[in-house]
């Protein structure tokens, strides 16, 4: 059973960290496949909240409310983190939460070093580029990918409108992607409070 707290309301600021893809061992303990190369935040916390999965199939189907479990013991485990939840004894209760999403609350992340981001923090922020002098507008990141040896920005082109930035479409009618190494010989600047990041990534639209 969830623990006490699972009372509480869900924070509205919690971020999916990664999913529980089996049981681990038999005592109950469950693996997880993070979402990004950094389990920190998995490995810190004291409680995750897992959401149940919506069949694909289901038609009108809602997601299930978060619900808390307190974190007993967690370690990374090559690519994976297994933990032992409060309350999962065994491994049929563990074979259960297959497919749950593991989230936490966004406040509760460790400060990063000097430099370093959260790709959650990056997702939103308008992408920038002086490859040809002045400022331009490349568009707005929207999701931040691992390639094995560092992050890459998915960006949804964009261009400047009448109205403010207008998206990008590509010839099919789907909006314009471009990917950009989130890496300092490229990336000059990151201002997360102006949702801003300024590179020097060549674009031609």
């Amino acid at each position: 059973m969830p623990d006490a707290a699972t009372s509480n309301a869900a924070p509205t600021d919690l971020v999916e960290l990664g999913r529980i893809i089996a049981a681990y061992g038999v005592k109950g303990w469950v693996k997880v496949q993070p979402h990004s190369a950094n389990a920190e935040v998995l490995l810190s916390a004291s409680q995750w909240w897992l959401t149940r999965p919506v069949p694909e199939m289901a038609r009108g189907a809602v997601a299930s409310a978060p619900v808390a479990y307190k974190v007993q013991q967690v370690r990374s485990q090559g690519a994976t983190v297994v933990a032992q939840l409060q309350g999962i004894a065994d491994r049929d209760q563990a074979e259960a939460l297959r497919g749950f999403s593991v989230q936490a609350p966004r406040g509760s992340f460790p400060a990063p070093e000097e430099d370093e981001y959260y790709w959650v923090d990056l997702i939103g922020c308008a992408l920038y580029t002086s490859a040809n002098g002045e400022p331009a507008l490349i568009g707005v990141v929207g999701e931040v990918l691992d390639n094995g040896a560092h992050a890459v920005l998915k960006v949804l082109l964009q261009k400047a409108g009448a109205e403010g930035p207008e998206s990008i479409l590509d010839a099919k009618g789907r909006p314009a992607e471009m990917l950009v190494p989130f890496v300092r010989a490229h990336i000059h600047a990151v201002d997360l409070a102006a949702r801003r990041i300024d590179s020097d990534w060549p674009v031609e639209f």
